[in-house]
């Protein structure tokens, strides 16, 4: 990707289509991360996933090791729509950090090592911002960057309405 308008990203409307086009490597990665520092919210989507799709009993779901409940996870094309959302969180925290602060670096706002600080205004993102964010990322695999910018507009959309936009536009028009 050596220019904003070769990049294509389908977005999907929905973190758990994001979550079921990611290789299992990535699910797998995500889930790892989400197991580093879980919170108890979160378990309780974890636990209840993983008793629906393999059909286990709760306590024995919660006997499981942390690595065999983040590989049964990972395995879940459906995980339910939060806990899809915080998997791809986990996935841009842990593996993909330098995507995060290298496109809130061109963006232009406040962060501390990719998380957004309170100094940011929360205000929509313009297309120039936008696109240079986009441009800054080119060095990315264009996967891990489509994955990345539909996380951000999932997240959310009103703050930045303009990626999709750009995508369907020709991003390289100014």
């Amino acid at each position: 990707m050596n220019e904003i308008e070769d990049l294509r990203v389908s977005f999907e409307p929905t973190a758990t289509r994001v979550w079921k086009r990611l290789p299992a490597p990535d699910r797998l990665a995500a889930a790892q991360h989400l197991f580093a520092e879980p919170s108890a919210e979160t378990m309780a989507g974890v636990l209840a996933a993983i008793t629906r799709a393999r059909k286990m009993r709760p306590q024995a779901v919660r006997a499981m090791d942390a690595e065999s409940q983040a590989r049964a996870v990972a395995s879940i094309l459906d995980p339910g729509e939060g806990l899809a959302a915080s998997l791809l969180v986990a996935l841009h925290l842990g593996e993909r950090r330098a995507v995060l602060r290298t496109f809130l670096d061109a963006v232009g706002l406040p962060h501390e090592d990719g998380i957004l600080t309170d100094e940011d205004p929360g205000a929509p993102v313009g297309r120039a911002a936008a696109i240079a964010g986009v441009k800054a990322l080119s060095g990315f695999p264009e996967g891990h960057v489509a994955t990345y910018l539909n996380t951000l507009f999932l997240q959310d959309p009103d703050r930045w309405a303009v990626l999709p936009e750009l995508d369907e536009a020709g991003a390289g028009e100014n």
